[in-house]
């Protein structure tokens, strides 16, 4: 598990800042969850785990940018993925009103949604196609909520609409990584980190005002 890991164009050598800019730039992950606990303050405990997702998000991803072996990759996908299928299930009760045993089920439909686009997934290089689900099923909670959505809800759906614009666009610049790395040496994958914490934001403070505006 403490196997050397190099899988990004920053990166040309083993060592805590052999990649400088992706490390940094998970600092934005942090900015965000300080941003919405303060503004926020939640009092929901489902939003509180929301919050402190996406801090350990930063703090995964961080680790794995420094130290670059098996174990910490484990924390770089683990945390997004408990962000994705958590949020899904706050969407089901927050946003459509179902009580948190039925909205449980959103968790699986996610999974089950994964293993129908592997086929596509795989299609697609440098590892991007494992986060295809998730910008599917951020277009969906979209359509769902503009045409759907339970009263008092539909509005909701512009935000969760530019979040899957910017999601597109991040997803991109982590795809393309390698490919651009001759022209620009530094890489695009630390501009994956900056937008995804942008979408990551977007969807959490649209559940935040759902739950608790702010004061």
């Amino acid at each position: 598990m403490n196997q050397y890991v190099d899988t990004y164009c920053e990166r040309l050598a083993p060592g805590l800042w052999g990649e400088p800019l992706n490390a940094l730039s998970n600092l934005a992950f942090l900015l965000a969850a300080a941003v919405l606990w303060f503004r926020y303050r939640p009092e929901d405990r489902s939003m509180r785990a929301l919050v402190a997702l996406l801090a350990l998000i930063g703090l995964g991803s961080l680790s794995f940018h420094t130290a670059a072996t098996e174990l910490t990759r484990v924390f770089d996908v683990l945390f997004i993925a408990l962000f994705v299928f958590f949020y899904v299930v706050c969407f089901g009760h927050w946003f459509w009103g179902l009580p948190w045993p039925r909205a449980w089920l959103f968790a699986p439909a996610l999974a089950l949604l994964g293993v129908l686009l592997i086929p596509v997934s795989l299609l697609i290089p440098a590892g991007s196609g494992s986060y295809l689900a998730a910008g599917v099923a951020l277009v969906g909670l979209a359509v769902a909520l503009r045409f759907f959505g339970p009263d008092g809800t539909r509005h909701h759906w512009r935000a969760f609409g530019i979040a899957a614009v910017v999601f597109a666009v991040s997803l991109t610049l982590r795809t393309v990584d390698l490919s651009a790395c001759t022209g620009w040496p530094t890489g695009t994958h630390y501009l994956w980190h900056l937008l995804n914490a942008v979408v990551l934001y977007l969807v959490a403070r649209e559940a935040m005002i759902r739950v608790s505006p702010p004061r």
